[in-house]
């Protein structure tokens, strides 16, 4: 496994080490609190020259999840180019050499961002959806996937993909933790007006999927569009953080058209569309092929994250 420290890596290694499968993974350093079971190989960087040769001794399945990740502010003078050395050269090198190693399957960890920013109503992205890549980060998971797939054409490496949602749950960062923030010191958040309607993933829906996926036939060769199988908006999930955190609901009613408006006075329209948008997925493939579920509701997920965010001092 690629990026064995990361908030999902290290879930994925606990979640794998206890279920009996022997875990290699890769990090660039040692962490201080090891997943017990899981044997670290530190790799320097994900690029298109790294070696991979005696990382991947022993291996049978790559789960990739290292990648540079999307950040609301990007100080790169070239966003594209870097978001490609990692997730685009970096992949594809990953994959060359897992087939020159004999290795069968690769997952890979990808963004339902290559689908497109937001949705229609009662139109919810699905795996025949087109691709519409907007912003750097998803064009390089996009170029990362056609990448795979010719790989996986030229030399039968079973590529297995997962298309992910905003992945939420304990030690989450970004977005998630600052509205959590905000809704635990009672700041009046702008959203009671807010009908849009997102999916997201909790971190062990997403660990049970990418399990699923290792082992499965049928996965081979396969894209997933994954959820908790729940979407809602985003007044509803602040709602629903301030019930678990025993807060307040604090909303009040900012129109979206005027919202949008300021935005784009300051160049924040992208923030706001994200937060009024809808962005709905359709996870029936991967249920009715896999027989996976989602072992968690919202309501569980959300619970588990409180726990965590209590424990770390309100700060992660």
């Amino acid at each position: 496994m690629t990026g064995a420290s990361g908030f999902i890596g290290g879930a994925l290694c606990t979640h794998l080490a206890m279920h009996g499968f022997d875990v290699v993974g890769t990090v660039r350093s040692l962490s201080d609190a090891p997943v017990p079971g899981v044997d670290y190989r530190i790799v320097a960087e994900c690029g298109a020259s790294t070696d991979w040769r005696d990382t991947l001794l022993g291996v049978q399945v790559i789960v990739h999840c290292a990648a540079r990740v999307h950040v609301m502010r990007d100080y790169a003078r070239n966003p594209l180019t870097e978001f490609r050395r990692t997730n685009t050269l970096g992949t594809q090198t990953l994959a060359r050499a897992a087939t020159r190693s004999g290795i069968q399957r690769l997952v890979f960890l990808s963004s339902i961002k290559v689908n497109g920013e937001s949705t229609l109503p009662d139109a919810p992205f699905d795996e025949t959806s087109p691709v519409n890549p907007q912003d750097p980060y998803a064009i390089s998971k996009w170029e990362a996937e056609q990448a795979l797939a010719h790989i996986a054409a030229e030399t039968g490496l079973e590529v297995v993909v997962l298309r992910c949602p905003l992945v939420y749950g304990p030690g989450v960062k970004g977005n998630f933790l600052r509205l959590l923030q905000m809704t635990d010191r009672g700041i009046p958040l702008p959203f009671a007006l807010a009908e849009n309607y997102r999916s997201f993933i909790y971190l062990g829906n997403l660990t049970s999927a990418i399990a699923a996926c290792l082992t499965h036939p049928a996965a081979a060769g396969k894209t997933y569009l994954l959820n908790d199988g729940k979407d809602v908006s985003i007044a509803q999930l602040i709602t629903q953080m301030a019930q678990t955190l025993e807060k307040s609901v604090c909303l009040w009613p900012a129109p979206p058209s005027l919202m949008r408006l300021a935005a784009g006075l300051v160049r924040k329209s992208a923030e706001v569309d994200r937060l009024f948008g809808s962005l709905c997925i359709d996870s029936a493939k991967i249920c009715g092929e896999l027989g996976w579920s989602p072992t968690y509701t919202l309501e569980q997920g959300l619970v588990k994250t409180v726990q965590h965010f209590r424990e770390q001092g309100n700060r992660t």
